[in-house]
């Protein structure tokens, strides 16, 4: 519905304008102001959409009403109403904005042809505001799945169509450098606490959130100028203080450590599910930093023995030991009955040693984390020897892609230099390998040693040149890497049955046949 405001002194005026408004737009909500200062007070109460206003009024004049109405709602369209005599005041008011103007008397046709051009051009700003409403809308809707997108990428082992680098050029907050992770603990049946957290953290600037899946919310916070404590302390004491007193049970904030960049975030969302893990605490927040440390015990001794002997062993592929050695540990804490918390926390260390070492070695594996918090200690063991397993397959893959490309790149080497007396000392050279590794590998994975494979190499060879007649026996003896012309004949007949001889003699009558 659009609104008008009829202005002028004369009654009569206005009651004949309003009349033929409602015979040719009868869908308008009109009213009437009898000078300028109640145009004005109308103006603020009554928000039309189009005023007609009258020039020549007592007390201020049409034209200063204007000015004054545009100066608080320039929203607002003008039609002025004007004598001939007030022309050049009109041409002032079409200077300050408005739309119009229509001379008395004017024609009942001239008067709707002027009015209804004006409401259209109202109706057509309505449709393209709300257009452009529902553009911002949809908008804030995939910019809000590519935030929980984003989120959910740099926190667990997902992979999606559209790139993270993509993806984080969308969103309106950019990340700052450090940062650190909340695992916020939403009780059953408070879900719809997520708009109004995510409200929160909007307004703060200061992080993306995640989905929300088994009661457990991620958010990536970013750093800003203060303190890092303080700043996680406020934002979780703003999150706590949205939720109503009665509705407090239940809710925990676990806060991970700071982390260098985006790429390294993800122990700290292990820490964070780890610091929310024990919500008996009578502040409903807690940093992964202040976790009492175990004791000196049996188990602390253990795995500072395990971290020991993890770098030889992941290096030797000793993986069958690094899972004895890791359940034999989760059994230790077990025994002496140590909370689940804080058994899950110094094993997550140890699979994070594991991973350190894999990583310097060039391996690429995913950074091990607990999804959740471990409900007993089998759950733990369980998921502990997953997440090494996983580990153990990537470096599998690593060493199969490496082998594969090594034994490429020495049979390349063999089949290009054949001619030169190749020791596995060479080859050791040329792939950074040990001479007996590489000898290994070679019988392995082809089935025969380096020297028979060099001998076939040559033999090929020889084969091609004693086509050529012009070639002797000696110079092809040379060329293929031998010193003694009968020494390469009886290698020759070993491999083909035949002497060089007798195979020249057999390649040329044959091409004497087929010519």
């Amino acid at each position: 519905m659009i609104k008008i405001l009829i202005v002028d002194d004369e009654q009569i005026e206005r009651e004949g304008m309003e009349a033929i408004l409602n015979r040719a737009f009868p869908d308008l909500i009109i009213e009437q102001a009898n000078n300028g200062n109640s145009a004005v007070e109308l103006a603020a109460s009554f928000k039309p959409d189009l005023v007609l206003m009258d020039v020549q009024m007592p007390g201020i004049n049409g034209l200063e009403a204007v000015e004054q109405i545009l100066a608080e709602f320039p929203q607002i369209k003008f039609i002025m109403v004007t004598a001939y005599d007030t022309f050049q005041y009109v041409q002032s008011a079409l200077k300050l904005g408005a739309k119009d103007y229509i001379l008395k008397p004017s024609k009942v046709s001239e008067i709707r042809t002027t009015i209804g051009k004006v409401l259209k051009e109202i109706e057509n700003e309505r449709e393209l505001q709300a257009e452009s409403s529902l553009q911002r809308e949809m908008l804030q809707r995939t910019l809000a799945l590519v935030e929980t997108d984003v989120v959910t990428q740099l926190l667990f082992d997902h992979v999606h169509e559209v790139h993270l680098n993509m993806l984080l050029e969308m969103l309106e907050i950019q990340s700052t450098g450090q940062v650190f992770v909340m695992n916020v603990i939403v009780p059953e049946g408070m879900e719809h606490f997520y708009t109004k957290m995510k409200t929160i953290v909007r307004k703060a600037k200061s992080g993306w959130m995640g989905a929300l899946y088994d009661g457990q919310l991620p958010i990536i916070i970013f750093r800003n100028g203060q303190s890092y404590r303080s700043q996680a302390t406020s934002l979780a004491r703003d999150i706590l203080l949205a939720v109503n007193k009665e509705q407090k049970a239940g809710w925990f904030i676990g806060i991970g450590n700071v982390s260098s960049t985006l790429d390294k975030i993800r122990p700290s969302y292990q820490e964070a599910i780890i610091a929310s893990s024990d919500r008996s605490l009578p502040v409903k927040y807690r940093f992964y930093q202040d976790i009492p440390v175990m004791n000196d015990s049996v188990s602390s001794q253990q795995v500072r023995y395990l971290k020991k002997d993890l770098s030889d062993q992941v290096r030797l592929g000793q993986w069958d030991q690094i899972k004895t050695n890791l359940s034999q540990l989760i059994h230790a804490y077990e025994m002496e009955e140590i909370k689940i918390e804080q058994a899950q926390q110094f094993i997550l260390e140890a699979l994070w040693s594991i991973w350190s070492v894999i990583n310097n070695l060039g391996i690429e594996a995913a950074t091990p984390f607990f999804h959740y918090q471990a409900s007993n200690y089998r759950h733990l063991r369980s998921e502990t020897i997953h997440l090494l397993m996983e580990m153990k397959n990537s470096s599998d893959r690593h060493y199969l892609s490496l082998e594969a490309d090594t034994i490429y790149q020495v049979k390349q080497y063999i089949m290009e230099n054949s001619q030169q007396n190749i020791s596995l000392e060479t080859l050791s050279m040329k792939v950074g390998l040990s001479p007996i590794y590489i000898s290994k590998m070679f019988k392995e994975k082809l089935g025969i040693n380096y020297i028979d494979f060099l001998t076939e190499c040559r033999i090929e060879k020889a084969k091609k040149m004693l086509a050529d007649p012009e070639k002797s026996i000696k110079e092809i003896t040379i060329e293929v890497g031998y010193h003694e012309p009968n020494y390469f004949s009886k290698v020759f007949k070993k491999l083909c049955n035949v002497t060089p001889r007798e195979y020249r003699k057999a390649m040329l009558g044959l091409k004497e046949t087929e010519r």
